[in-house]
């Protein structure tokens, strides 16, 4: 693959905002949220129907929160991986905020507790962009932190894949997502699906960007960068690389924070 095909695949940097942050951010016409939170629960086995409750009725489960411009609960692989199999006991949570206040009052609500206290184990990251190319839902996330080169970077990919490539994508993905938790600099990685095939994000957490772009340029991560950007694979794609600004929990046996 080309260098202009890798680049046109990868979040868009641009500087951080100087002086104290607004209610969002407004880019053109588009006030674009600034602040995104994730959520990772492995779900105790007698809270599993709980879980897949909140699963089935999506972000209609949240109700009325400050501050929070989207929302999706997700879905996850057995083992919070990436296959097509899916695994009950691990969901996603996943909410782009106006501002950091906002995103620290429902971190710290009684929802999230709710499912902290229903979980063998959980992880939530308080995120800034760094950069980011494309949207979610019609939603995309402003640029508000500056990336540092020594400092761990975390990353969100998600795609709507059409319909008529999807078997072209599950052919390349299992064999360029499975090796990303053995990948050198990978502190965790772990696949979500807003539904079943066709919407599909990763989340990632890396010791540097240096180690996160050498996974990203080798082997079959990158045919299958190559295949999407040549065939048209997706109908909408997200690509962001962010600061965690906080890092809290447990996943997979290994303490973040």
């Amino acid at each position: 693959m080309d260098a202009r095909a890798f680049r046109a695949m990868q979040p868009v940097a641009a500087p951080a905002p100087e002086g104290r942050e607004q209610a969002g951010m407004r880019v053109g016409e588009q006030v674009q949220p600034t602040v995104a939170l994730l959520l990772l629960v492995r779900w105790r086995e007698r809270a599993v129907p709980w879980g897949l409750w909140r699963l089935v009725r999506g972000e209609r489960a949240l109700g009325d929160v400050p501050g929070l411009r989207f929302a999706r609960v997700l879905g996850s692989g057995r083992d919070g991986g990436f296959g097509l199999a899916p695994g009950f006991d691990t969901q996603g949570l996943i909410g782009f905020f106006d501002d950091e206040p906002s995103a620290r009052a429902f971190a710290g609500g009684t929802l999230v507790a709710a499912y902290r206290e229903r979980a063998q184990e959980s992880l939530h990251a308080l995120l800034r962009a760094t950069s980011c190319r494309g949207s979610w839902g019609g939603v995309s996330l402003a640029v508000t932190a500056s990336a540092d080169a020594a400092a761990p970077v975390a990353s969100l990919t998600r795609a709507s894949i059409r319909t008529r490539h999807a078997s072209a994508f599950w052919r390349h993905a299992p064999a360029a997502q499975d090796g990303v938790r053995q990948a050198p600099g990978c502190r965790l990685a772990v696949g979500l699906g807003e539904a079943p095939l066709l919407r599909q994000a990763t989340f990632s957490l890396w010791d540097n960007a240096a180690a996160m772009d050498a996974y990203a340029r080798s082997g079959a991560h990158r045919q299958a960068i190559e295949g999407a950007w040549r065939h048209h694979w997706f109908s909408e794609s997200m690509f962001v690389r962010f600061a965690a600004i906080d890092l809290q929990g447990q996943w997979q046996g290994r303490h973040h924070g």
